[in-house]
């Protein structure tokens, strides 16, 4: 009775794996090979149309009709800052889209960004914008350029520069254009005439709310005269028909976005998307997107001559200005905004 027994059980294995093998029904499929699959983005927030309305609809389209696999976006827009706060506390983000670069620097620091963000084109920054000051129609108040908002009565909505990776663009781009205009005049820096027009302007700020996108509801609910903020904010609001008109300083900063992996929060069945959708935030079809939602393409300059709403600027400057955010930070955010302007 035993030796059938044991010929008995090797054949009804064998049945079983036969049947398995053709029905594929009790085989595990290789990581993220089918069914759907979500990719969670934060960003900072001015990021938001561009995103939701063109870029996640078109990759998701590119991967359905290349991989027949259906890619959800979760999306969350906040300061920059905000946002690296948030992630660092555990927000469950596979991908960030940064203000400024020093915040990929911290979410790297504390090992959450373990790749090289530089790797990727464009050195990791996937678009830019220049920093403008938005008035009331007509511009009633007369404002030209940064200086200007220094003059009595000037009534300022700007960002915070705790949470808002904007507000310490616009700082730089303050600071930095009395930098540059002197320089044009007398060959030297005249940084004391940039920390004098610093304080005068931060002296009419009424407002401070808490990203670049909460500054500008701000000024549309009709609170102040002016606002600091991205170029395609204020473009937007035209194209929403805002009673508004964007002055273009003559001297100002780009800023440049970083965009990051956030790998400690990403699976295995997640990555060769989230990698793919790295590389499609660089291909032409998404930085003309971006174009058209009035960013600068940070690969193509060809893209961007063909955005005729896009201001002139007689003297464009970005990070490296002062040396890159390793600089930029401790000596003009910290040692003089926050240091000589804010505490007193």
């Amino acid at each position: 009775m035993r030796k059938t027994i044991f010929q008995k059980v090797p054949f009804l294995a064998a049945v079983a794996l036969v049947l398995a093998l053709l029905s594929g029904s009790c085989l595990p499929k290789p990581p993220g090979e089918s069914g759907d699959i979500t990719i969670t983005l934060y960003g900072f927030s001015v990021m938001k149309e561009s995103l939701e309305k063109a870029i996640f609809p078109g990759f998701t389209a590119k991967w359905k009709q290349e991989h027949g696999q259906v890619v959800q976006f979760q999306s969350s827009f906040a300061g920059s800052e905000t946002v690296t706060n948030q992630i660092l506390r555990g927000a469950p983000s596979d991908i960030a889209i940064l203000s400024i670069e020093r915040d990929a620097q911290r979410l790297q620091k504390a090992g959450f960004v373990t790749s090289d963000w530089h790797s990727l084109p464009g050195k990791g920054i996937v678009n830019k914008t220049p920093f403008v000051i938005i008035v009331r129609k007509g511009n009633p108040k007369g404002i030209q350029d940064f200086s200007d908002l220094a003059k009595p009565g000037i009534r300022l909505i700007h960002p915070d520069p705790i949470s808002s990776g904007g507000a310490q663009w616009s700082i730089l781009a303050i600071y930095g254009s009395e930098l540059k205009k002197s320089e044009a005049e007398s060959k030297e820096q005249d940084k004391a005439r940039a920390l004098q027009t610093l304080r005068a302007i931060w002296k009419n700020v009424i407002s401070t709310p808490g990203s670049a996108r909460e500054a500008r509801t701000t000024f549309e609910l009709g609170n102040g005269d002016a606002l600091i903020t991205y170029e395609l904010e204020g473009l937007l609001m035209k194209e929403a028909n805002s009673p508004v008109d964007v002055v273009v300083p003559q001297a100002t900063i780009f800023s440049e976005h970083p965009a990051v992996v956030i790998d400690k929060n990403v699976t295995a069945a997640k990555r060769a998307v989230i990698d793919a959708f790295m590389q499609y935030l660089w291909s032409d079809e998404a930085q003309q997107a971006f174009v058209k939602y009035h960013f600068y393409s940070s690969t193509n300059d060809a893209f961007n001559q063909a955005n005729t709403a896009f201001g002139h600027i007689e003297m464009p400057f970005t990070i490296e200005y002062f040396g890159g955010w390793d600089k930029a930070y401790p000596e003009v955010i910290e040692q003089v905004f926050r240091d000589q302007v804010q505490r007193k």
